[in-house]
């Protein structure tokens, strides 16, 4: 895929044909996800054209494992049960080849939550989707305070390098610049806007936008870079309307649906 040079060119080819084939496929996008930010994926997986389910039974999750076009597990506030639900909603998307991602929120600090992320990382997701200091501690480090990050995407470069070559991930680092790194090379997508930290949930969206354009895109690389640079793109132009968090969380919703899928 073409490194998209500035999110503010949209619309770049390829995330516009991957938007396309999203909005038309409308995929079931399977999300093992945090009490605090369901809604506002879901809502978000709407907004873009996907379908959202948030199973998180142990005793259904597999089956809806197996008939969606994409699953993510994200961490952000596990349980035991959570637990369950996502080692057998991953076994079955892995014998259905239905690709996953693996967002470790907060790993690091928190021991149980960690253990976890390492446990499902060996299951070899598609993706990995975290902050800098998320990364870095899944390939060993101390990682951030609870949900924070400390450290800036350049910094977990080398982390989210070696994460790619020992899993077969591609490993997608949000910040100021958004990274995607695999064992191809590293393609960064600018744009977004600050006021993203300011909400809830952004970053616990994005792991399932990248889970529901891996159902309809041609390979990981360009599912997290299409996710990523819709997220900006919206994100961009709730802000120039917004008068601040609130309003531009329900711009956020407004910007996504609207996105064109034509030419310039």
């Amino acid at each position: 895929m073409t490194d998209p040079s500035s999110t503010r060119s949209w619309p770049h080819p390829d995330v516009v044909s991957d938007l396309t084939a999203l909005r038309s496929a409308s995929p079931l996008t399977h999300c093992i996800t945090n009490v605090v930010v369901s809604n506002v994926t879901a809502n978000v997986l709407l907004a873009t054209g996907a379908s959202p389910a948030m199973v998180h039974a142990p005793e259904e999750a597999a089956d809806l494992a197996r008939i969606a076009g994409g699953l993510l597990v994200n961490l952000g506030t596990v349980t035991a049960e959570q637990g369950r639900a996502a080692h057998v909603a991953v076994a079955a998307a892995n014998e259905a080849g239905v690709p996953w991602v693996l967002d470790p929120v907060a790993v690091g600090p928190l021991p149980m939550r960690t253990a976890l992320a390492h446990e499902l990382l060996a299951l070899r997701p598609a993706v990995i989707r975290g902050n800098a200091s998320e990364v870095l501690a899944l390939a060993g480090g101390a990682g951030g305070r609870g949900v924070d990050a400390t450290t800036g995407p350049e910094a977990a470069i080398g982390a989210a390098e070696e994460l790619a070559r020992t899993t077969g991930a591609v490993v997608a680092i949000s910040g100021p610049v958004d990274h995607v790194v695999s064992g191809d090379g590293i393609l960064r997508v600018p744009g977004g806007d600050e006021l993203l930290t300011r909400v809830t949930g952004a970053g616990c969206a994005l792991g399932a936008l990248v889970a529901a354009f891996l159902a309809v895109a041609p390979d990981p690389v360009r599912a997290a870079t299409a996710a990523h640079a819709v997220l900006a793109v919206a994100a961009e132009r709730a802000s120039s309307a917004s008068r601040g968090p609130g309003s531009f969380a329900v711009g956020l919703l407004d910007e996504l649906s609207r996105l064109e899928t034509h030419g310039h």
